[in-house]
């Protein structure tokens, strides 16, 4: 069931790529001067892929929990359905463009769909960061961990896991262990398709998410 849920990152998206690139840099309010930035970069699962708007994905939520406690930070949706490493490490340059202050990093789980190497997988990862770090050496860095079903092989699975707590280790960065914790495989926490969450599976992520990053803020 974790493949099927995995591969929400990769499938739908020949029809609806056009539309994830319009939806990669929405901002979910637009930002106070006096606000500081949170980018979250990633894929389908950051970008709500099938949701009814991007307002239901877990970044969108998560602004909701920043606001209730009156923090003064904006939350970017930089989701792109489909995204791997290496197009992640094409593309953080030009949203680099304008500052921020926390960068959530969630991508890799469309390279072990793919049976794409772990030390490249790690190797692009690392570059993203390396770059989010050039240009703000004061960012504070978060990255969502992810899986590959054990159908991968045994060796696959173990070297693609630990591809995350490495780089959190490397890095200095906060871990959120599993993205999709208490989600993967849950039928009614799916949609029709069986492997994007839903609107209640996506308040789950932001749970997830939010259990490491408000000690960031």
């Amino acid at each position: 069931m974790l493949f099927f849920l995995l591969a929400s990152c990769n499938n739908s998206n020949s029809t609806q790529n056009s539309e994830s690139k319009t939806d990669s840099t929405s901002t979910i309010d637009t930002p106070l001067t006096n606000e500081k930035k949170i980018l979250f970069f990633g894929n389908s699962l950051t970008a709500g892929l099938g949701l009814a708007d991007q307002s239901e994905a877990f970044p969108a939520l998560i602004q909701q929990k920043i606001d209730s406690l009156g923090l003064p930070y904006t939350c970017i949706n930089a989701g792109l359905s489909g995204e791997t490493s290496a197009g992640g490490k094409d593309r953080i340059e030009w949203l680099l463009k304008d500052s921020i202050d926390v960068f959530v990093l969630e991508l890799g789980a469309n390279d072990g769909l793919r049976g794409i190497s772990p030390e490249s997988t790690f190797q692009n990862l690392n570059e993203i960061v390396n770059k989010v770090k050039a240009a703000y050496p004061n960012c504070k860095l978060v990255l969502a961990g992810m899986m590959v079903p054990p159908s991968m092989g045994d060796q696959y699975f173990k070297d693609f896991s630990a591809i995350f707590p490495k780089l959190a280790k490397e890095q200095n960065m906060t871990l959120v262990p599993f993205l999709l914790d208490k989600v993967a495989g849950i039928q009614n926490l799916n949609q029709a398709d069986g492997v994007h969450p839903t609107k209640e599976g996506q308040h789950i992520l932001a749970e997830n998410v939010w259990a490491h990053l408000k000690a960031v803020l």
